[in-house]
């Protein structure tokens, strides 16, 4: 399974000042996961693999351990997983002296791609849709709130009371994105240097709020770009003292912090969802693909929105979608279709979250398209036009994380397009994210009940 290595690339890095070189995988929230290992170790590496502890996939975001799944826990003592590094995913951080990175994946023992690695799995539905004749090409949009914090004044404070970088709610604003520019402009410039290109970037509404477009590509690599993307803008904004998150919802006076999810299938240079004869520009195979999204967003939910707080942005009113429905350049339901010209073509799926794992969020609409084609479903409503909060067209979503993995779990077309292994992991680990919430006790109980009840 390991990919070819070129020899050229082997004398690139054994030719760097660098004595190290840092790689890293991605969890199932999509948190980043890596270490810096010398260079000869990573030689050797790139030739055999290397382990790395099966914990990865077997705590949460917090580092707390599961107490719900199969493939890592005490009762597996924990050993190392094998990992491959991808010689494709080669780049260098330009913030870090330019120290070479990879990315890499994880096999079991017979080499074979495991079942639970999100990046793997993103590969599994690619492969499939180039089976098909198909090259998906994908493009995810970030919206995040910055603050004029530091990890150190963010635990200090409690988490309470930070100060956003600017005040008031300017989106697309010529003027704030002035303020702190020579952190707007690394974001524009850094990024480009590492191979994680931005199409634009602006401000959004909210008090420091941007928004940023990843360059569109194939759907692997933008999977790669958009991983990179959210530690990469964390690291630049430790450069300027700023500090950002991508949390769903952070504050309930303010809209949340979306995903947006842009998706075309393409045979060589020609855009297959363009149909030119059609009033709405969508070809057959793009309304099949689209029924497919529809049907299946439901049942794959938590693989747009992941986390306890996604489902604070899955409400009317604040640019989110409330159910699994569609219009024609319309923002207040969960697929928008831009029938734009032969190139621009495509979908935008609104339901994801900035909180979203990239790789699974990816793998999910592809897949669900792909089963839409597939079993050649059709549209069985019209476009949504005007306020789709006030549309009763489509599947209401799931309102809690709960309800949505249950929902997942029970779906045999989820373990069809993913895999067993991998949906009875992920759902559990899921559950165990709402089994953590139901034992916190919040502020918003404290005010509520702490003096009066």
């Amino acid at each position: 399974m390991s990919e070819p290595i070129d020899p050229k690339l082997l004398e690139k890095i054994e030719n760097t000042h660098h004595k190290k070189v840092k790689v890293a995988i991605v969890d199932m929230d999509g948190v980043l996961r890596g270490k810096y290992i010398h260079k000869e170790k990573f030689l050797s590496a790139m030739k055999s693999g290397f382990g790395f502890c099966n914990v990865v996939f077997g705590w949460d975001a917090a580092d707390v351990c599961y107490d719900n799944v199969s493939y890592a826990g005490w009762h597996t003592g924990y050993p190392d997983a094998d990992v491959r590094l991808d010689p494709k995913t080669f780049r260098t951080i330009p913030w870090e002296d330019h120290v070479p990175f990879f990315l890499g994946e994880f096999v079991d023992d017979q080499d074979q791609p495991l079942g639970v690695c999100p990046r793997q799995l993103l590969k599994k539905v690619c492969a499939r849709a180039e089976t098909m004749g198909f090259k998906p090409r994908f493009g995810v949009e970030y919206e995040w709130f910055n603050f004029d914090e530091t990890p150190d004044s963010l635990h200090s404070k409690d988490f309470r009371g930070m100060k956003p970088l600017t005040p008031g709610m300017f989106g697309y604003s010529a003027l704030r994105s002035s303020y702190a520019s020579p952190y707007f402009h690394d974001l524009m410039d850094l990024l480009e240097e590492f191979d994680v290109p931005l199409e634009g970037l602006h401000t959004e509404t909210g008090p420091g709020v941007y928004e940023a477009a990843i360059m569109n590509c194939d759907a692997a690599t933008q999977g790669d770009r958009a991983i990179l993307f959210k530690t990469a803008v964390k690291e630049i904004a430790y450069r300027h003292n700023i500090l950002p998150t991508f949390m769903a919802r952070w504050n309930t006076e303010l809209p949340g912090s979306s995903g947006h999810i842009h998706q075309s299938l393409w045979d060589d240079d020609r855009n297959l969802f363009f149909d030119a004869n059609d009033d709405a520009r969508m070809s057959p195979l793009f309304k099949h693909y689209l029924a497919g999204q529809i049907k299946l967003l439901p049942e794959i939910l938590p693989m747009f929105a992941p986390t306890m707080n996604s489902y604070k942005r899955l409400v009317e009113g604040f640019w989110a979608p409330t159910r699994a429905n569609w219009g024609i350049d319309n923002r207040t339901v969960a697929f928008r279709v831009i029938p734009g010209s032969a190139k621009s073509c495509r979908v935008e799926a609104r339901v994801g979250g900035a909180d979203m794992n990239p790789y699974l969020s990816i793998a999910a609409s592809l897949a669900a398209g792909l089963y839409g084609i597939e079993h050649k479903l059709e549209l069985d409503s019209d476009p949504i036009r005007g306020n789709g909060y006030n549309s009763e067209a489509g599947t209401a979503l799931a309102s809690n994380l709960e309800q949505a993995a249950q929902l997942m779990g029970r779906s045999e077309i989820a373990s069809e397009l993913f895999g067993a292994p991998f949906v009875e992991h992920f759902v559990n680990t899921r559950l165990w994210e709402w089994r953590q919430a139901q034992q916190a006790v919040t502020d918003w109980e404290l005010k509520r009940y702490f003096e009066i009840i």
